[in-house]
């Protein structure tokens, strides 16, 4: 083990304790008068051109596959940021970390390992998501730093010890859905706060994907085996079963390590739309579908729609939300969230708004003022100019894009004590109602839900 660096660690632990300080949002240029505007990038998230050695925010990657690897590219783009060890159940994966990462980097199997080192920071939690609560808690207790991928956690009860790990360790904790931190929900959120669309009352998400690999059919390596998997840690606290390379590369189809197609996708919307709209959650969770085409062994539908009530809050006014997701989509389709109001719509997407507007004027004062002016005259008025129906909001040419900015955040949080975009707390009640979704379809009920109190009730 590498000797403590000690002016490191203490640069390190006293920029993660300062003020809580929201993140501003970014300038946007001004869509009074012009159809389609441009989505300025964030100006905050810079960082020091000149950076020591002692200034590196050390981090490792515990669960080094897809997502994880796709979180260690994003994070090495953020100055100042090293990766120095990942950790694998699988050797394959380890092999191809020192391949892609550096040969000098330390690998394991054995996450403990990793947070036992002094020389890590940080940790970035790619695994299944059996795993995602025990990792979090045992890496804060141990002081580090945790970046987990959504959901944050495998059931709704465990999210508790999350919460209150991160109060008692007081360290940065942040979930992956890394849309949340994208300029397009930004956008929507002042539109939304400045009445562009009236009143919100309905609100529709979508993710569509129609591929082998999108609908979780994953290459199993040929070397797969228990000689180079570790199948026994990867069980957890699970019986034992014998070695099955279908449940180890594609866990997701599975509910002892995933969480289906709400905890995968759904969870995406629920944060995007709790930060647009400040809202806590739904009441009221209802979910059905199937398995309509991907009958390999899986335990998950492929198919599922979720229905949810939200009620009139400080933060907001009642509305209803509907799910869908589809993995046999024959359009191959896209995702995207949609807020519904008394005078307009916006589709919102990571890069772009779509914003639509309606005459905001009664239709019966309308009608009876036609009749009036027409009984007064024959003359048809002059005309006049009217606003665009639809605005469209762009991300401006050389946006990083949310997973930048996602990582951005957490990085620095983790220097200057800035606030969290996606903490424990807002983590569980994005996760809570995805989870309930899943128990809403397999118990054939509706869950009711404290979104405040984050209880079942």
């Amino acid at each position: 083990m590498k000797k403590k660096n000690t002016n490191r660690r203490d640069f390190i632990k006293k920029a993660a304790i300062g003020s809580l300080a929201v993140v501003a949002a970014p300038t946007v240029l001004s869509a009074k008068d012009r159809s389609i505007t441009i989505l300025k990038s964030k100006s905050k998230i810079k960082f020091k051109d000149n950076i020591s050695a002692n200034d590196n925010i050390q981090i490792a990657v515990i669960g080094a596959g897809g997502m994880g690897s796709s979180d260690v590219r994003t994070s090495l783009k953020i100055p100042g940021v090293k990766l120095v060890a990942a950790c694998d159940l699988y050797d394959g994966r380890l092999e191809a970390a020192k391949e892609k990462w550096g040969k000098d980097i330390f690998t394991t199997k054995n996450y403990k390992e990793i947070l036992e080192r002094d020389d890590i920071d940080a940790v970035i939690i790619g695994t299944p998501d059996h795993w995602h609560q025990k990792i979090s808690v045992d890496a804060m207790n141990k002081g580090k730093h945790v970046y987990c991928e959504k959901p944050m956690v495998h059931a709704i009860e465990e999210g508790y010890d999350v919460i209150k790990a991160q109060k008692k360790n007081k360290v940065v904790f942040q979930v992956g859905s890394q849309g949340l931190s994208s300029l397009g929900n930004e956008k929507a959120k002042e539109l939304l706060k400045d009445g562009a669309i009236g009143q919100l009352n309905y609100a529709e998400g979508f993710w569509a994907r129609n591929s082998p690999t999108g609908a979780w059919q994953y290459k199993i390596p040929e070397d797969a085996s228990p000689s180079t998997v570790d199948w026994k840690r990867f069980l957890k606290d699970y019986d034992y079963i014998p070695f099955d390379p279908l449940r180890f590369f594609r866990w997701r189809n599975y509910l002892d390590y995933g969480t289906g197609m709400a905890g995968d996708l759904f969870v995406h919307l629920f944060s995007s739309l709790h930060f647009i709209t400040s809202s806590f959650g739904p009441q009221k969770i209802a979910a059905m579908g199937g398995l309509r085409f991907w009958k390999d062994g899986r335990e998950v539908p492929d198919v599922l729609l979720g229905m949810f009530d939200y009620p009139e809050t400080k933060q907001h006014p009642g509305f209803d939300l509907s799910l869908r997701c589809n993995f046999v989509d024959g359009t191959s389709g896209t995702t995207y969230l949609r807020l519904v109001g008394s005078d307009g719509s916006m589709n919102v997407m990571w890069d772009k708004v779509v914003l639509r507007t309606n005459e905001k004027n009664d239709p019966q004062d309308a009608f009876l003022k036609g009749k009036a002016a027409e009984a007064k005259s024959k003359v048809s008025p002059r005309k006049k100019m009217l606003p665009p129906k639809e605005l469209v909001y762009k991300v401006e040419d050389g946006y990083r894009g949310a997973h930048y900015d996602h990582h951005a955040n957490f990085y620095n949080a983790i220097r200057r004590g800035t606030t969290i975009v996606e903490d424990s707390v807002f983590g569980l009640r994005a996760a809570a109602p995805a989870l309930a979704c899943n128990n809403s379809y397999f118990e054939n009920k509706f869950i009711n839900w404290d979104p405040k109190n984050m209880k079942v009730k």
